[in-house]
């Protein structure tokens, strides 16, 4: 195979109510609107697009893992312990859902985080190097 795929352009996201959600994801997280119908929502957030599709009542993105535990499908990622624990913190005062900052035993440390539907986020505190490299290089 020639061809390999680049990069994640897009997630969708189930929610119940489109309206609310775009205005949940723009006013507690800082996404972006890009574009909302009775269908959907496009926004951007942490430099990826997400659709916002309206779905029947129960539906998420979670899946349980074979111990039984729900599972998010998105990591997003700070730079940094102290932007975790300060990310942390802001979300908590705004009222979402969060859980405790864990240590998984790996590098990093990391939180959860739910939407209004349920759907569930995780959140590490390490950038991955190449973005790094790409994008905080010489701008410190």
């Amino acid at each position: 195979m020639a061809e390999k795929l680049w990069r994640v352009g897009t997630t969708y996201i189930p929610v119940t109510n489109v309206e609310e959600s775009a205005v949940w994801y723009v006013s507690k997280l800082g996404a972006e609107l890009n574009y909302q119908d009775q269908d959907k929502a496009i926004i951007n957030l942490a430099d990826q697009s997400l659709f916002l599709v309206k779905a029947s009542a129960g539906q998420s993105a979670n899946f349980t893992d074979s111990y039984g535990n729900v599972r998010f499908s998105l990591t997003f990622e700070v730079d940094g312990l102290s932007a975790l624990e300060k990310l942390h913190y802001d979300l908590n005062q705004k009222g979402i859902k969060v859980g405790e900052i864990e240590n998984r035993g790996h590098a990093g440390r990391n939180f959860v985080f739910d939407d209004p539907d349920g759907n569930r986020f995780d959140v590490w505190s390490e950038l991955s190097p190449s973005f790094k490299e790409k994008y905080f290089t010489d701008q410190r």
